[in-house]
């Protein structure tokens, strides 16, 4: 049996692991601790696998204490940059033990950047935009700067075409690492994401859409499976589905 211990366990995310870890045969809950609870050996109720669904202003934090603790890390909190990675990096070589922090554990979402970074070099235009529920907390989501650095990595960084040289507003969007990204906050929505290629004549689009929290679940009980048999940090869920 896993021992799986949830930060973050009565968010909208937090409370879905919850009770799919409940369901399944080879985990057990262990605990669950939300904003003001320690993170120590103790309370995490002996977990070999710390699932953090936080907010990113604690997530490293959460996820230090967890490491530090005895427990491998399954991160699904976003809003992460180089600096905190290699904050986690360094921690889980000072412990010895392994954090899995994806931007999205949907496996659709998950397919959809490694569809575009394959297209990327294909096609002279690309941009993304992500439409999510008006509760999100960050923007653009994890998922979408993910998707921007694979683009990027697929066009060795060739910028798109844009004659653009007016807008005070910023209505062309964010760009990271060169690619166009714009946000959509609208109730009813609740994570959904477009990629957009254009050459002369044709487009290609590639969406991910994800109307349940419950579509995430498959991908966080495949890296509680995996994440200790991983070295490190790892980032990405696609590492451990060997695309």
């Amino acid at each position: 049996m896993i021992k799986v211990a949830v930060v973050g366990a009565s968010g909208r995310m937090g409370s879905t692991v919850c009770e799919t870890v409940l369901k399944q045969s080879d985990m057990e809950l262990v605990a669950r601790l939300d904003d003001g609870d320690a993170i120590t050996k103790d309370s995490l109720g002996g977990a070999q696998v710390t699932v953090d669904f936080t907010v990113p202003d604690v997530a490293v934090a959460t996820v230090s204490a967890a490491l530090r603790a005895g427990s491998h890390s399954v991160v699904g909190t976003t809003g992460w940059d180089e600096d905190k990675y290699q904050q986690i990096q360094a921690v889980c070589g000072e412990t010895g033990q392994n954090a899995l922090i994806a931007p999205n554990f949907a496996l659709s979402a998950v397919l959809t950047m490694k569809f575009a970074e394959l297209a990327a070099p294909y096609f002279e235009s690309a941009e993304i935009i992500e439409m999510h529920h008006p509760n999100k907390v960050d923007a653009p989501s994890g998922t979408a700067v993910a998707t921007a650095k694979a683009i990027s990595q697929g066009r060795n960084g060739k910028a798109s075409p844009d004659a653009t040289q007016i807008d005070p507003q910023g209505a062309r969007g964010a760009v990271y690492d060169g690619v166009s990204v714009h946000s959509v906050r609208l109730r009813g929505l609740n994570a959904h994401q477009e990629v957009l290629f254009g050459n002369p004549g044709e487009q290609l689009l590639v969406r991910t859409d994800c109307f349940q929290r419950v579509s995430f679940m498959p991908g966080v009980m495949l890296a509680c499976r995996k994440v200790a048999d991983l070295e490190g940090l790892t980032v990405g869920l696609d590492k451990v589905l060997g695309i």
